[in-house]
Protein backbone atom coordinates (compact mmCIF):
# COMPACT_ATOMS: atom_id res chain seq x y z
CA UNK A 1 0.00 0.00 0.00
CA UNK A 2 0.65 3.44 -0.96
CA UNK A 3 1.77 5.85 2.14
CA UNK A 4 -0.74 8.60 1.34
CA UNK A 5 -0.75 12.03 3.01
CA UNK A 6 -4.50 12.97 4.09
CA UNK A 7 -6.28 16.07 5.92
CA UNK A 8 -9.34 15.38 7.97
CA UNK A 9 -11.48 18.30 8.15
CA UNK A 10 -13.55 18.37 11.32
CA UNK A 11 -12.19 16.21 14.72
CA UNK A 12 -15.65 15.65 16.24
CA UNK A 13 -16.59 12.37 17.13
CA UNK A 14 -17.15 10.69 13.41
CA UNK A 15 -13.81 12.79 12.04
CA UNK A 16 -11.76 11.99 14.77
CA UNK A 17 -13.05 7.88 14.18
CA UNK A 18 -12.28 8.35 10.94
CA UNK A 19 -8.60 10.09 11.03
CA UNK A 20 -7.74 7.19 13.48
CA UNK A 21 -8.98 4.58 11.25
CA UNK A 22 -6.86 6.01 7.97
CA UNK A 23 -4.04 6.39 10.34
CA UNK A 24 -4.26 2.51 11.21
CA UNK A 25 -4.45 1.90 7.91
CA UNK A 26 -0.81 3.44 7.08
CA UNK A 27 -1.53 6.99 6.02
CA UNK A 28 0.30 10.26 7.11
CA UNK A 29 -2.77 11.87 8.66
CA UNK A 30 -3.48 15.47 9.82
CA UNK A 31 -6.56 17.05 11.49
CA UNK A 32 -7.83 19.89 11.57
CA UNK A 33 -9.88 21.40 14.37
CA UNK A 34 -10.45 24.72 17.00
CA UNK A 35 -10.54 22.00 19.57
CA UNK A 36 -6.89 22.10 20.67
CA UNK A 37 -7.71 19.05 23.75
CA UNK A 38 -8.88 16.32 20.26
CA UNK A 39 -6.28 17.78 18.34
CA UNK A 40 -3.67 17.13 21.56
CA UNK A 41 -5.48 13.68 22.36
CA UNK A 42 -5.23 12.58 18.63
CA UNK A 43 -1.46 13.67 18.03
CA UNK A 44 -0.32 12.14 21.82
CA UNK A 45 -2.47 8.81 21.49
CA UNK A 46 -2.11 7.74 17.65
CA UNK A 47 0.86 10.18 16.22
CA UNK A 48 -2.10 12.22 13.77
CA UNK A 49 -0.72 15.89 13.08
CA UNK A 50 -3.18 18.60 13.96
CA UNK A 51 -4.13 21.91 12.70
CA UNK A 52 -5.83 24.44 15.09
CA UNK A 53 -7.95 26.52 12.63
CA UNK A 54 -11.15 27.69 11.05
CA UNK A 55 -11.47 25.71 8.16
CA UNK A 56 -14.83 27.44 6.69
CA UNK A 57 -12.99 30.22 5.19
CA UNK A 58 -11.11 30.54 1.85
CA UNK A 59 -7.50 29.61 3.59
CA UNK A 60 -8.69 26.27 3.06
CA UNK A 61 -7.30 25.98 -0.52
CA UNK A 62 -4.11 27.16 1.29
CA UNK A 63 -4.48 24.11 4.48
CA UNK A 64 -5.34 21.46 1.53
CA UNK A 65 -3.22 21.73 -1.19
CA UNK A 66 0.03 19.89 0.01
CA UNK A 67 -2.22 16.50 0.85
CA UNK A 68 -3.50 13.63 -1.20
CA UNK A 69 -6.92 13.59 0.03
CA UNK A 70 -9.40 15.73 1.85
CA UNK A 71 -11.83 13.92 4.36
CA UNK A 72 -14.81 16.27 5.36
CA UNK A 73 -16.29 15.52 8.92
CA UNK A 74 -17.88 19.32 9.06
CA UNK A 75 -21.47 19.86 10.44
CA UNK A 76 -23.72 20.07 7.43
CA UNK A 77 -24.07 24.18 7.19
CA UNK A 78 -20.72 24.53 6.11
CA UNK A 79 -20.75 21.58 4.11
CA UNK A 80 -21.18 22.82 0.83
CA UNK A 81 -19.05 26.02 0.79
CA UNK A 82 -16.11 23.36 2.24
CA UNK A 83 -16.64 21.47 -0.90
CA UNK A 84 -16.98 23.86 -3.28
CA UNK A 85 -13.16 25.31 -1.43
CA UNK A 86 -11.97 21.92 -1.57
CA UNK A 87 -12.95 21.42 -6.00
CA UNK A 88 -11.52 25.01 -6.68
CA UNK A 89 -7.89 23.77 -4.67
CA UNK A 90 -7.76 20.71 -6.94
CA UNK A 91 -8.08 17.87 -4.33
CA UNK A 92 -9.89 14.93 -4.38
CA UNK A 93 -12.87 14.55 -1.27
CA UNK A 94 -14.99 12.15 0.55
CA UNK A 95 -17.60 14.08 2.23
CA UNK A 96 -19.97 13.05 5.48
CA UNK A 97 -21.79 16.61 6.08
CA UNK A 98 -24.62 16.35 4.85
CA UNK A 99 -25.09 19.53 3.17
CA UNK A 100 -28.98 20.88 2.53
CA UNK A 101 -27.76 22.43 -0.86
CA UNK A 102 -27.79 20.36 -3.60
CA UNK A 103 -23.96 18.99 -3.90
CA UNK A 104 -24.49 18.00 -7.79
CA UNK A 105 -24.65 21.64 -8.52
CA UNK A 106 -20.63 21.09 -8.03
CA UNK A 107 -20.28 18.69 -10.31
CA UNK A 108 -19.24 20.98 -13.75
CA UNK A 109 -16.86 22.70 -11.40
CA UNK A 110 -15.04 19.29 -10.01
CA UNK A 111 -15.02 17.68 -14.06
CA UNK A 112 -13.21 21.11 -15.22
CA UNK A 113 -10.24 21.11 -12.01
CA UNK A 114 -10.45 17.22 -12.88
CA UNK A 115 -11.19 16.00 -9.39
CA UNK A 116 -13.48 13.40 -7.71
CA UNK A 117 -15.81 14.70 -4.51
CA UNK A 118 -18.31 11.36 -3.12
CA UNK A 119 -20.37 14.02 -0.77
CA UNK A 120 -22.78 12.13 1.49
CA UNK A 121 -20.77 8.88 2.33
CA UNK A 122 -21.75 8.25 5.48
CA UNK A 123 -24.24 5.16 6.54
CA UNK A 124 -27.14 6.64 5.71
CA UNK A 125 -26.92 8.62 3.14
CA UNK A 126 -24.22 6.44 2.09
CA UNK A 127 -24.01 2.76 2.51
CA UNK A 128 -28.38 2.83 1.55
CA UNK A 129 -26.91 4.44 -1.73
CA UNK A 130 -24.10 2.39 -2.24
CA UNK A 131 -26.13 -0.76 -1.30
CA UNK A 132 -29.18 0.05 -3.82
CA UNK A 133 -26.28 1.62 -6.28
CA UNK A 134 -24.97 -2.21 -6.31
CA UNK A 135 -28.27 -4.19 -6.63
CA UNK A 136 -29.71 -1.38 -9.54
CA UNK A 137 -27.10 -2.63 -12.16
CA UNK A 138 -28.05 -6.44 -11.37
CA UNK A 139 -31.68 -6.36 -11.26
CA UNK A 140 -34.97 -4.38 -12.01
CA UNK A 141 -35.68 -2.87 -8.97
CA UNK A 142 -38.86 -1.70 -8.47
CA UNK A 143 -38.77 -0.86 -4.77
CA UNK A 144 -36.37 0.79 -1.92
CA UNK A 145 -37.03 1.24 1.67
CA UNK A 146 -34.56 2.77 4.07
CA UNK A 147 -35.61 2.63 7.94
CA UNK A 148 -32.56 3.67 10.06
CA UNK A 149 -31.79 5.61 13.47
CA UNK A 150 -28.92 5.78 15.61
CA UNK A 151 -30.22 5.80 20.08
CA UNK A 152 -28.87 5.54 23.28
CA UNK A 153 -29.40 2.66 25.45
CA UNK A 154 -30.70 4.46 27.90
CA UNK A 155 -34.06 5.99 27.18
CA UNK A 156 -33.76 9.34 29.34
CA UNK A 157 -36.30 11.24 30.09
CA UNK A 158 -37.88 14.07 28.10
CA UNK A 159 -36.21 13.45 25.04
CA UNK A 160 -34.75 9.53 24.86
CA UNK A 161 -32.80 10.62 22.50
CA UNK A 162 -28.49 11.13 22.19
CA UNK A 163 -26.85 12.34 19.06
CA UNK A 164 -23.16 12.65 17.42
CA UNK A 165 -24.18 15.35 15.36
CA UNK A 166 -24.49 18.99 15.94
CA UNK A 167 -28.08 19.69 17.26
CA UNK A 168 -28.79 21.86 14.41
CA UNK A 169 -28.26 19.25 11.59
CA UNK A 170 -30.79 16.77 13.71
CA UNK A 171 -33.53 20.08 14.11
CA UNK A 172 -32.91 19.89 10.34
CA UNK A 173 -34.13 16.69 9.94
CA UNK A 174 -37.31 17.77 11.86
CA UNK A 175 -38.05 20.75 9.74
CA UNK A 176 -36.84 19.79 5.81
CA UNK A 177 -39.58 18.33 3.96
CA UNK A 178 -39.45 14.78 3.27
CA UNK A 179 -39.07 14.23 -0.91
CA UNK A 180 -39.89 10.17 -1.78
CA UNK A 181 -41.66 8.51 -4.53
CA UNK A 182 -45.05 6.27 -4.29
CA UNK A 183 -46.28 4.75 -7.58
CA UNK A 184 -44.17 6.55 -9.59
CA UNK A 185 -45.07 9.93 -8.72
CA UNK A 186 -42.93 12.27 -6.87
CA UNK A 187 -44.51 13.20 -3.34
CA UNK A 188 -43.47 15.64 -0.58
CA UNK A 189 -44.28 16.15 2.77
CA UNK A 190 -43.78 17.28 6.46
CA UNK A 191 -40.70 15.44 8.13
CA UNK A 192 -42.30 13.48 10.94
CA UNK A 193 -45.03 12.31 8.75
CA UNK A 194 -46.75 8.69 8.05
CA UNK A 195 -45.66 7.81 11.47
CA UNK A 196 -45.63 3.45 11.56
CA UNK A 197 -44.23 1.54 14.48
CA UNK A 198 -41.59 -1.19 13.33
CA UNK A 199 -40.49 -4.06 15.71
CA UNK A 200 -36.58 -5.08 15.64
CA UNK A 201 -35.26 -8.23 16.70
CA UNK A 202 -33.31 -7.79 20.50
CA UNK A 203 -34.49 -4.06 20.21
CA UNK A 204 -38.05 -3.77 20.74
CA UNK A 205 -40.42 -1.84 18.77
CA UNK A 206 -39.53 1.39 17.09
CA UNK A 207 -41.25 4.79 15.36
CA UNK A 208 -40.03 5.63 12.17
CA UNK A 209 -41.31 8.71 10.31
CA UNK A 210 -40.78 10.01 6.73
CA UNK A 211 -37.03 12.20 6.38
CA UNK A 212 -35.58 13.61 3.70
CA UNK A 213 -32.66 11.26 3.05
CA UNK A 214 -33.18 10.03 -0.56
CA UNK A 215 -31.17 12.86 -1.41
CA UNK A 216 -29.34 11.93 -5.08
CA UNK A 217 -31.01 8.83 -5.15
CA UNK A 218 -34.16 10.29 -6.78
CA UNK A 219 -32.08 12.14 -9.76
CA UNK A 220 -30.53 8.70 -9.81
CA UNK A 221 -32.81 6.51 -9.83
CA UNK A 222 -35.91 8.14 -11.59
CA UNK A 223 -37.73 5.13 -13.14
CA UNK A 224 -37.93 3.28 -9.51
CA UNK A 225 -41.69 3.71 -8.59
CA UNK A 226 -41.54 3.62 -4.74
CA UNK A 227 -38.37 4.65 -3.01
CA UNK A 228 -38.75 5.90 0.41
CA UNK A 229 -36.46 6.51 3.87
CA UNK A 230 -37.66 6.74 7.29
CA UNK A 231 -36.14 7.48 10.83
CA UNK A 232 -36.30 5.65 13.69
CA UNK A 233 -36.50 6.90 16.74
CA UNK A 234 -38.28 5.64 20.11
CA UNK A 235 -42.34 5.34 20.40
CA UNK A 236 -43.13 8.96 21.90
CA UNK A 237 -40.77 10.71 20.04
CA UNK A 238 -42.92 12.15 17.10
CA UNK A 239 -45.50 13.90 19.44
CA UNK A 240 -43.01 16.07 21.24
CA UNK A 241 -41.24 17.20 17.89
CA UNK A 242 -44.33 18.27 16.40
CA UNK A 243 -45.00 20.23 19.14
CA UNK A 244 -42.34 21.89 19.26
CA UNK A 245 -42.15 22.41 15.55
CA UNK A 246 -45.60 23.44 15.78
CA UNK A 247 -44.71 26.30 18.35
CA UNK A 248 -42.39 27.93 16.27
CA UNK A 249 -38.90 26.36 18.26
CA UNK A 250 -37.26 25.13 15.36
CA UNK A 251 -38.18 28.38 13.66
CA UNK A 252 -35.59 30.12 11.25
CA UNK A 253 -37.38 33.83 11.82
CA UNK A 254 -35.97 35.97 13.70
CA UNK A 255 -38.94 37.15 16.63
CA UNK A 256 -37.47 40.11 19.14
CA UNK A 257 -37.16 39.52 22.30
CA UNK A 258 -36.37 42.46 25.17
CA UNK A 259 -35.22 44.53 22.23
CA UNK A 260 -33.12 41.95 20.90
CA UNK A 261 -33.56 39.57 17.63
CA UNK A 262 -33.03 36.04 18.25
CA UNK A 263 -34.03 32.91 15.95
CA UNK A 264 -35.89 30.55 17.69
CA UNK A 265 -33.62 27.81 15.88
CA UNK A 266 -30.30 29.21 17.68
CA UNK A 267 -31.98 28.99 21.52
CA UNK A 268 -33.43 25.62 20.97
CA UNK A 269 -30.25 24.10 19.70
CA UNK A 270 -28.38 25.62 22.63
CA UNK A 271 -30.90 24.12 25.03
CA UNK A 272 -30.64 20.48 23.35
CA UNK A 273 -26.78 20.77 23.26
CA UNK A 274 -26.23 19.44 26.38
CA UNK A 275 -29.26 17.14 26.51
CA UNK A 276 -28.32 15.62 23.32
CA UNK A 277 -24.29 14.92 24.04
CA UNK A 278 -23.15 11.32 24.87
CA UNK A 279 -21.76 11.03 28.31
CA UNK A 280 -17.91 9.46 27.72
CA UNK A 281 -18.72 5.35 27.47
CA UNK A 282 -22.16 6.15 27.29
CA UNK A 283 -23.50 2.64 25.17
CA UNK A 284 -25.39 3.60 21.80
CA UNK A 285 -26.55 1.84 18.78
CA UNK A 286 -26.77 2.23 15.29
CA UNK A 287 -29.79 -0.19 13.26
CA UNK A 288 -30.37 0.01 9.78
CA UNK A 289 -32.69 -1.78 7.73
CA UNK A 290 -32.35 -1.44 3.91
CA UNK A 291 -34.80 -3.32 1.67
CA UNK A 292 -34.78 -3.60 -2.28
CA UNK A 293 -37.47 -5.66 -3.98
CA UNK A 294 -37.65 -6.00 -8.01
CA UNK A 295 -36.98 -8.57 -11.19
CA UNK A 296 -34.14 -10.81 -10.88
CA UNK A 297 -33.67 -13.08 -14.27
CA UNK A 298 -37.28 -12.24 -14.81
CA UNK A 299 -38.16 -13.82 -11.05
CA UNK A 300 -39.18 -11.60 -8.01
CA UNK A 301 -36.83 -11.24 -5.62
CA UNK A 302 -36.06 -9.08 -2.08
CA UNK A 303 -33.10 -8.41 -0.69
CA UNK A 304 -32.98 -7.25 3.07
CA UNK A 305 -29.91 -5.32 4.68
CA UNK A 306 -29.99 -5.48 8.14
CA UNK A 307 -27.33 -3.56 10.38
CA UNK A 308 -26.84 -3.66 14.10
CA UNK A 309 -24.03 -1.90 15.80
CA UNK A 310 -23.00 -0.79 19.00
CA UNK A 311 -20.79 1.24 21.01
CA UNK A 312 -17.35 -0.38 21.15
CA UNK A 313 -16.20 0.23 24.53
CA UNK A 314 -12.28 -1.10 24.18
CA UNK A 315 -11.56 1.83 20.94
CA UNK A 316 -14.28 3.87 23.35
CA UNK A 317 -16.17 4.61 19.52
CA UNK A 318 -19.35 4.81 19.27
CA UNK A 319 -21.40 3.06 17.09
CA UNK A 320 -22.48 5.79 14.62
CA UNK A 321 -18.82 6.90 14.33
CA UNK A 322 -18.16 3.18 13.42
CA UNK A 323 -20.76 3.05 10.78
CA UNK A 324 -20.71 6.42 9.51
CA UNK A 325 -16.93 7.16 9.67
CA UNK A 326 -16.13 3.41 8.53
CA UNK A 327 -17.75 3.68 5.43
CA UNK A 328 -16.34 7.07 4.85
CA UNK A 329 -13.03 5.69 5.11
CA UNK A 330 -13.98 2.20 3.37
CA UNK A 331 -14.75 4.79 -0.48
CA UNK A 332 -11.43 6.48 0.53
CA UNK A 333 -9.60 3.31 -0.20
CA UNK A 334 -11.48 3.19 -3.44
CA UNK A 335 -10.55 6.69 -4.22
CA UNK A 336 -6.85 6.31 -3.18
CA UNK A 337 -6.55 2.65 -4.94
CA UNK A 338 -7.74 4.16 -7.91
CA UNK A 339 -10.84 2.37 -8.01
CA UNK A 340 -13.37 5.65 -8.68
CA UNK A 341 -11.85 6.76 -11.91
CA UNK A 342 -14.76 8.87 -12.99
CA UNK A 343 -14.42 12.82 -12.24
CA UNK A 344 -16.94 15.22 -11.03
CA UNK A 345 -18.96 14.79 -7.99
CA UNK A 346 -19.49 11.13 -7.55
CA UNK A 347 -22.91 10.30 -5.33
CA UNK A 348 -22.26 7.39 -3.34
CA UNK A 349 -25.00 4.73 -5.13
CA UNK A 350 -22.26 5.65 -7.63
CA UNK A 351 -19.32 3.65 -6.09
CA UNK A 352 -20.03 0.67 -5.60
CA UNK A 353 -21.65 -0.30 -8.76
CA UNK A 354 -18.68 -2.41 -9.53
CA UNK A 355 -18.70 -6.23 -8.11
CA UNK A 356 -15.14 -5.11 -7.01
CA UNK A 357 -15.71 -2.06 -5.42
CA UNK A 358 -18.86 -3.53 -3.48
CA UNK A 359 -17.13 -6.32 -2.20
CA UNK A 360 -14.24 -4.22 -0.95
CA UNK A 361 -16.69 -1.69 0.46
CA UNK A 362 -18.22 -4.64 2.46
CA UNK A 363 -15.19 -6.21 3.44
CA UNK A 364 -13.78 -2.77 4.83
CA UNK A 365 -16.72 -2.82 7.33
CA UNK A 366 -16.34 -5.99 8.30
CA UNK A 367 -12.86 -5.95 9.22
CA UNK A 368 -14.08 -3.49 11.54
CA UNK A 369 -16.78 -5.25 12.85
CA UNK A 370 -19.84 -3.16 11.05
CA UNK A 371 -21.66 -6.54 9.63
CA UNK A 372 -24.65 -5.88 7.54
CA UNK A 373 -26.66 -9.14 7.74
CA UNK A 374 -27.89 -10.05 4.33
CA UNK A 375 -30.81 -12.41 3.16
CA UNK A 376 -32.21 -13.01 -0.19
CA UNK A 377 -35.94 -13.59 -0.09
CA UNK A 378 -37.83 -14.93 -3.05
CA UNK A 379 -41.30 -13.36 -4.18
CA UNK A 380 -42.75 -15.75 -6.50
Amino acid sequence: MTRRKIIVLGAGLIGKAIAIDLKKSGHNVTAVDLNEEVLNDLSSGYGISGIRADFTGDHLVGIVKKFDLVVGAAPGTSGYRIMERVIRAGKNMVDISFCPEDFMKLDQLAREQRVVVVPDMGVAPGMCNAILGYHHGRMEVESYRCLVGGLPFERRWPLEYKSSWSPMDCIEEYTRPARFRSGGKSVVKPALSDLEKVEFEGIGVLEAWNSDGLRSLLDSFPHIPDMVEKTLRYPGTVDYLKVLRELGYFSTEEVEVKGRKVRPVDLTAALLFPLFKLEKGEKEFTVMRVMIEGKEDGKGIRYEYDLYDEYDPVSDTISMARTTGYACTGVAHLLLNGMLTQTGVIPPERTAIEEENFTCLMQHLRDRGVDYQVKAVPLD
